[in-house]
């Protein structure tokens, strides 16, 4: 996907639609979509590099085959306490990573409450600065 600009003359705008669009070999750069649904979409060979998604539901999302280095995740989860869509009695539904590699990652400050990890290279691997691998030798030592 070439990285160019779209020409200034080139503008469609949709606005309380309903719409099915067929985009192809097109350049959306500096596009914008607010308050919209595109539920069982399908996007193929995307740039989509600094793309930023916020207030969205992304139930049941896969990702597959992308290249997400120096990618940003944060507050991910169920809505906090004090937004609109905040349900107390709602439960996280678990999330699947799997063929990922996440070397040189930080995760801080999540619930990996009930997580499992198997067949993984854990090689440096360090929970709160203690290396995985010497975690296991002494649960294993006991």
């Amino acid at each position: 996907m070439n990285d160019q600009s779209p020409p200034a003359n080139n503008q469609l705008n949709l606005i309380d639609t309903t719409t099915v669009l067929n985009v192809k070999r097109s350049v959306l750069i500096g596009s914008t979509f607010e308050t919209f649904c595109m539920d069982n979409s399908t996007m193929t060979d995307v740039s989509a590099k600094s793309v930023k998604i916020t207030d969205a539901n992304l139930s049941d999302i896969e990702i597959k085959f992308a290249q997400l280095g120096g990618a940003y995740i944060h507050d991910i989860g169920l809505p906090p306490e004090g937004h609109p869509a905040y349900d107390p009695g709602a439960k996280q539904r678990p999330l699947k990573f799997e063929n990922c590699d996440l070397n040189g990652s930080i995760i801080t400050n999540c619930d990996l409450s009930g997580v499992s990890v198997s067949e993984c290279n854990i090689t440096g691997m360090t929970i709160n600065g203690i290396l995985a691998e010497d975690l296991l030798k002494s649960y294993r030592a006991r």
